[in-house]
């Protein structure tokens, strides 16, 4: 959110306080921003969830920020794509130490979980026939359908208002059943959120955001990075450039946090390119359940499984690079963004449309299940769990186990 000037905004780490920026209390150095953020993200544990420990980091024991100005982070994290718990990280580092601190914090907080996915994966590459291992994936594939189907609950408890949502969501799910690309279905449903919210949003008055030049360099120059990045992947290794953009528009468009990302990606991974089949592709949503961090670190296991560790690490600058861009290319014009009244009709639409395609992504999940009976109780008793709130951790956990005993 920007006051009255943003220079508070800065790229390094020589900061001159003003009375505008007295939503920061305390000036951490980037290396305690990075290794307060890889604390938090060895337990980063539950997603969204995990918003709340970065407020207790960062508003309670550290005193980084004050709380309107968390509040205001946590706010443009739900507007924009990408997994929440990551760009409230990025957050708190850009607006105490500018990109470098935003950097600090974001890549502190997500190594964990892409350390223990690379892990995983490699060791799934090499483990995933042992009998132990098959009986434990069999039953934990029906637990994904559990979980997937809870989001949709989730997201529809959410942002299912009124009769529009409603068929806001229906005919993503119609349009998705059918093939469609889940993009193109997301700005349809964008279309339909400005015809049906048409005069049920008041903007409110903004402050101009005039001082943002202090970030804009620095955000200009990771652009020219990034766009330098895919070029150099483009003209090296088609490959990988093609698993990079694949991932990077995922992201882009994953409204709503980490899980919107899951029915785009095994539409273009499974769906469109073949790339893994379906029951792989499950497993590797299961691995992402069991690592800290969001459950788009799933394309760290797609990266490894198609060109090893160095996919892996493709995979996952590519998918998380549009939420860390986001987050320092907006949080300047953060209340310009909050007032526009087309801005906030097109989201409520495109929020609705991800009950219609995670609905529909749960149904092909278990299309791809040879069921019965134990599958279809243990995916029952973990939706129930997942319901009543249990942490998703130990319902992944405790299946795994039932698996081994009985399947």
């Amino acid at each position: 959110m920007c006051d009255t000037g943003c220079e508070r905004f800065h790229s390094g780490p020589a900061v001159t306080r003003t009375p505008d920026m007295q939503r920061v209390n305390h000036m951490p150095t980037l290396p305690e921003l990075f290794t307060s953020f890889l604390r938090l993200g060895l337990t980063a544990f539950g997603g969204p969830s995990m918003v709340a420990f970065i407020r207790k980091l960062a508003v309670e024991q550290r005193h980084w920020l004050s709380e309107e100005a968390f509040r205001d982070g946590v706010a443009l994290c739900q507007m924009i794509p990408g997994a929440t718990a990551m760009q409230a990280a990025a957050y708190v580092g850009f607006i105490t130490r500018g990109v470098r601190g935003a950097a600090a914090s974001f890549i502190g907080f997500g190594l964990p979980a892409f350390v223990l996915m690379m892990a995983l994966a490699a060791l799934y590459t090499q483990t995933r026939t042992l009998p132990a291992i098959v009986s434990a994936f069999n039953g934990l594939q029906a637990i994904v359908i559990a979980i997937v189907a809870s989001a949709a609950v989730s997201f529809g408890r959410n942002y299912l208002k009124n009769g529009r949502h409603v068929i806001t969501a229906l005919t993503a799910a119609v349009l998705f059943a059918l093939n469609v690309d889940p993009i193109v279905v997301v700005l349809i449903a964008a279309l339909l959120g400005l015809i049906f919210n048409n005069g049920l949003f008041t903007p409110r008055a903004t402050a101009a955001a005039d001082g943002t030049r202090s970030s804009t360099k620095p955000f200009l120059l990771l652009l020219a990075a990034v766009a330098a990045s895919f070029l150099l992947l483009l003209i090296v290794q088609r490959p990988l450039f093609d698993l990079a953009a694949l991932m990077f528009r995922i992201d882009l468009f994953a409204f709503g946090g980490g899980f919107a990302s899951v029915p785009l990606m095994f539409h273009e991974i499974v769906g469109v390119r073949g790339w893994l089949d379906g029951p792989t592709f499950l497993d590797g949503i299961v691995l992402g359940q069991v690592t800290p961090g969001p459950i788009v670190i799933t394309a760290t296991f797609v990266g490894y499984l198609l060109y090893g560790p160095l996919g892996g690490l493709i995979a996952t600058a590519g998918v998380f690079s549009p939420s860390f861009l986001m987050v320092i290319g907006l949080t300047p014009y953060f209340d310009r963004l909050r007032s526009s009244r087309r801005f906030n009709q097109a989201i409520g639409g495109v929020l609705c449309s991800f009950v219609g395609l995670l609905a529909t992504v749960a149904l092909r999940f278990a299309w791809n299940i040879p069921w019965d009976v134990p599958r279809a109780v243990l995916a029952g008793v973990a939706f129930i769990a997942l319901l009543r709130k249990v942490d998703i951790l130990w319902v992944v956990v405790g299946g795994a186990i039932v698996s081994i005993v009985v399947l």
